[in-house]
C-alpha cells in the first residue's frame, strides 16, 4: 500500500509552486506600479490638490481593478501574450500593441533610471547621473546572471515589503488629517481627469498592465482551472499599490496640512524628498531615499522584463536566454536617453505616467473585443459578461480621459 504522505508530497509541491508563481506575478506587477514614477507623481499631486487627491487615488483603484482583473484572466486563459493574443484576434493589431509597449516601456524607463538616481543623491549625496547609471548596472548585472528569473523574483519580494513598511512609518510620522482625507476620497472638492489619467497610467498603464500576466505565462500557470486564482493574484496587485499609494498621500498630506510648502516647479524639484525629510528630518530624506531607490530599481527590472516579453511577437523562437540579452540592450537604450536628456527628472517620472495612460485605452478596447466576440479564442470558455460590462465601461472611460488629458499630460515636459 503506498503510504498517503508519498501521496501528499506531489500535491504539496505543486500548491507551493502555484503560491510561489503567484506571488511573483503580484509582486511584479505592483513594484512595476510602484515605480519612483508613482512616488513623484503622488507626492507632486497631493502637494497641488491637497487632499482632494484621495478621490483621484480611489477612482484609479476601482479602474485598476477592472482593467487587470480583465487582462489576467483572458491572457492565462488563451495561454497567450498580449500581442499575439492581438494579431489571432485582429491581425496585424499585435504589432501596434507591441511597438506602442515597448517604446512605452522605454520611456517609463528612462523615468525609472532617473528616479533611481534621485533615489541614490537623497540617500547617499550621490549626483542623480551618477546614480542612475550605478543603478542600470546593477539591473544589467541581474538580467545577465544564468538565474535571472530567481533573482528578480527575489529581489522584487524583499525590496517590495521594504518600500510599504518605511513609508507607513513616514505616514505615521507626519500625523495627516485622515478625517478630511477620507471624507475628499468619496467627496472631493475637486476633480482633476488629467491627474487620474497620469496615475492610472502610472500604475497599469503601457507595460505595467501586462506585467504580472506574463508572468504568470512563463511559470506555467495558465488554464481555466487556475482562473480564480489568477483572479485574486489580479485582485492582491492592485491591493497593494492601491495600499502604498494612499499610505504615500497620507505621508505628504501631512507635511502639506502642516503649512510647509512643496516645490513642484522647479527644474530640480523633488517634491516627495522634501515631504519626507519635513516630516522626519535628514532621516527622513534617507528613507525616503531608500524608498525611491528600491522603488526605481524593481521598476527597472519590471520594465526591462515586460517590454521585452513583447519581442517574441517579432521574434517567435526567441529563447529564455536571447530574451535576457535583448532585455540589457533595452536597459542601456534607456540608460542612454536618460544621460542625454535634459528634462527635469521629476517632470519625466510624471509625463511617463501619463503617457502609459494613454497607450491603456487601446490595449484594452483589444481584450474586450475578444471577451465580446473570440470566444474561440479562449477554447470555448464562456467569459463572464458582468466582468465585460465593466470593462467597457472601463475602456470607454479611459478612452475618454485619454482625450480630455493628451494636452496636459505633454505639457508636464516643459516643466
Amino acid at each position: 500500500m503506498i503510504e498517503t504522505s508519498k501521496l501528499a508530497a506531489p500535491a504539496q509541491d505543486f500548491a507551493k509552486k502555484r503560491r510561489s508563481s503567484l506571488l511573483a506575478a503580484i509582486f511584479l506587477m505592483a513594484t512595476s506600479a510602484i515605480g519612483p514614477g508613482f512616488i513623484t507623481q503622488t507626492a507632486t499631486f497631493t502637494a497641488t490638490m491637497g487632499a482632494a487627491f484621495a478621490f483621484g487615488i480611489l477612482a484609479s483603484i476601482l479602474i485598476d481593478f477592472v482593467v487587470q482583473v480583465n487582462i489576467w484572466r483572458m491572457i492565462t486563459v488563451t495561454r497567450m501574450r498580449a500581442s499575439d493574443l492581438a494579431n489571432a484576434a485582429i491581425p496585424g493589431s499585435g504589432y501596434l500593441l507591441a511597438v506602442l509597449v515597448i517604446f512605452g516601456g522605454l520611456v517609463f524607463n528612462v523615468g525609472n533610471i532617473a528616479g533611481a538616481g534621485l533615489g541614490l543623491n537623497a540617500m547617499l549625496g550621490l549626483d542623480p547621473k551618477w546614480g542612475g547609471l550605478l543603478s542600470a548596472l546593477v539591473a544589467i548585472g541581474i538580467f545577465s546572471s544564468k538565474r535571472a528569473g530567481v533573482a528578480v523574483d527575489r529581489m522584487i519580494i524583499v525590496l517590495g515589503i521594504v518600500m510599504v513598511a518605511l513609508t507607513a512609518f513616514v505616514a505615521f510620522v507626519s500625523n495627516p488629517p485622515l478625517g478630511e482625507a477620507l471624507r475628499q476620497t468619496v467627496w472631493p472638492d475637486a476633480i482633476n481627469f488629467a491627474t487620474i489619467t497620469t496615475i492610472v497610467g502610472g500604475t497599469v498603464g503601457g507595460y505595467i498592465t501586462y506585467a504580472g500576466a506574463h508572468r504568470l505565462l512563463d511559470k506555467g500557470m495558465v488554464g481555466v482551472e487556475n482562473l480564480e486564482a489568477v483572479s485574486k493574484g489580479a485582485l492582491n496587485g492592485i491591493a497593494v499599490t492601491g495600499l502604498m499609494r494612499y499610505v504615500l498621500f497620507l505621508a505628504v498630506l501631512g507635511v502639506v496640512a502642516s503649512g510647509v510648502a512643496i516645490d513642484v516647479s522647479g527644474k530640480g524639484a523633488n517634491p516627495a524628498a522634501q515631504a519626507f525629510q519635513s516630516a522626519a528630518g535628514a532621516f527622513g530624506l534617507r528613507v525616503f531615499g531608500l524608498i525611491l531607490w528600491a522603488a526605481a530599481i524593481t521598476s527597472v527590472i519590471g520594465a526591462a522584463y515586460t517590454s521585452m516579453s513583447f519581442i517574441s511577437t517579432f521574434v517567435p523562437s526567441v529563447t529564455e536566454t536571447g530574451r535576457n540579452r535583448v532585455t540589457v540592450v533595452f536597459i542601456l537604450m534607456s540608460l542612454a536617453a536618460y544621460m542625454a536628456l535634459g528634462t527635469a527628472p521629476a517632470a519625466l517620472l510624471v509625463f511617463a505616467g501619463g503617457f502609459n495612460g494613454l497607450i491603456l485605452p487601446l490595449g484594452l478596447s483589444l481584450f474586450m473585443y475578444v471577451g465580446w466576440f473570440r470566444s474561440d479564442l479562449m477554447g470555448g470558455y464562456r467569459y463572464p459578461r458582468w466582468m465585460l460590462v465593466l470593462g467597457t465601461i472601463t475602456c470607454a472611460l479611459t478612452w475618454w480621459m485619454g482625450y480630455k488629458s493628451i494636452g496636459p499630460i505633454f505639457a508636464f515636459l516643459s516643466l
